[in-house]
């Protein structure tokens, strides 16, 4: 029987990056992926670009039940040593914005950035494996499709529900309850928005600052056929729980009422309209303020003023629900950082088991935040057992 000293369960951005910190001249390890090729969320990721980190990168960015339990991993390897490996790869990347870090050429440069990696410390990689149990007895025993593999140290890497035609499953959920572990609820995040009425505004995209739950995001916001998207719904459903009233600021660089009134003082004749346009899209002020579109400012009221300044500083609704795991990013919740250590990201009561990447109950905004979890969790699971091995 073949033991290995180390076997990562998923091939993709935290499961590489892991396996290539472990192996050491001595060590075996292998990763096992479910599907005929790794990496193929990091693939499509950022339209194809993998926008694989973010230039500032703190624990704030990141939701989970412990707010400060990634610290630990973001400190010791944080975006800039990350952003060091893509440079001596002569990986050519660019800043999008808001710190945003992008593949200039594609998304499989950071792929082949891995396995690169992995190559160098002779990391064993097959595919087509699919996992079906874990069980441990002295050593890690991992029931797959291909038969029976037995492990020292078992790291589990499987990813989160999101993009399940890239073969996303709930198998590393699954371990971690057989194991006595607790998982914390499970819902689709990074995800648009479902809300009815707005389908004469598909299309019309605007910058604004969205409200949900005491957090407070600015970006640019999307009209969609089924609802609201864009970059700041993104970032505002990893803090929507189903029921949320939401708050939008469609201009939140000019104060409507003051420039309402100021204008109805030195030209009362002039329409609504005329003095708008310059700051929205016409199609949305049609539909926004309707009647009150084509009214010169003077047959405008004090009350009426304050009324359509209100309706784009401080638009309300309580979205219908999501567009579900078929449209996230990623999964909000997962394992429970109550049950890992936050320096080495190993099960507490089991030696030798690891979660780590977006198993985990550690999720960031949308910005690369989310690629740099991977590659700081996977870190620290990789440094201490090549430490203890």
């Amino acid at each position: 029987m073949r033991i290995y000293d180390v076997i990562v369960l998923g091939g993709g951005a935290a499961g590489l990056f892991c396996a290539a910190q472990v192996s050491a001249r001595g060590t075996n390890v292998l990763v096992i992926e479910k599907n005929k090729k790794v990496g193929l969320k990091i693939q499509v990721s950022g339209g194809g670009r993998c926008n694989f980190t973010n230039q500032k990168v703190q624990s704030e960015d990141f939701y989970s039940e412990n707010p400060r339990f990634s610290k630990s991993a973001l400190a010791q390897y944080s975006s800039e040593q990350f952003i060091s490996l893509v440079k001596s790869h002569n990986i050519e990347f660019y800043e999008k914005k808001l710190g945003q870090l992008f593949c200039r050429k594609n998304s499989f440069e950071i792929i082949n950035l891995l396995l690169d990696e992995c190559k160098k410390k002779n990391v064993e990689i097959k595919t087509e494996v699919e996992v079906l149990g874990v069980t441990k007895d002295k050593y890690f025993e991992i029931k797959t499709s291909k038969g029976l593999l037995h492990a020292k140290n078992l790291v589990v890497a499987t990813g989160g529900l999101s993009f399940k035609k890239l073969g996303a499953s709930n198998i590393g959920f699954e371990i971690a309850k057989r194991f006595g572990l607790k998982v914390t609820g499970l819902v689709p995040a990074l995800v648009p928005f479902l809300a009815k009425g707005y389908t004469k505004l598909v299309g019309i995209s605007l910058p604004v600052v969205v409200k949900v739950n005491k957090k407070v995001v600015e970006d640019d916001f999307l009209f969609t056929h089924k609802g609201f998207s864009g970059p700041a719904i993104l970032k505002a459903s990893l803090y929507w729980n189903a029921g949320d009233k939401i708050e939008i600021d469609f201009c939140s660089k000019e104060d409507l009422e003051v420039l309402l009134e100021n204008e109805k003082k030195k030209n009362p004749n002039k329409t609504v309209k005329k003095l708008l346009i310059p700051l929205f899209p016409t199609r949305f002020l049609e539909h926004w303020l309707r009647d009150d579109f084509s009214k010169p400012l003077q047959e405008l009221s004090k009350k009426k003023i304050k009324e359509i300044a209100d309706s784009i500083h401080r638009f309300q609704c309580i979205p219908d629900g999501t567009e579900g795991y078929d449209k996230a990013e990623v999964t909000r919740g997962g394992v429970s950082t109550k049950e890992l250590d936050s320096k080495t990201m190993e099960v507490k009561s089991i030696p030798g088991l690891y979660f780590i990447g977006e198993v985990v109950d550690v999720t960031g905004l949308l910005g690369g935040y989310n690629f740099q979890w991977a590659w700081s969790s996977a870190y620290l699971a990789g440094k201490h057992i090549k430490d203890k091995l």
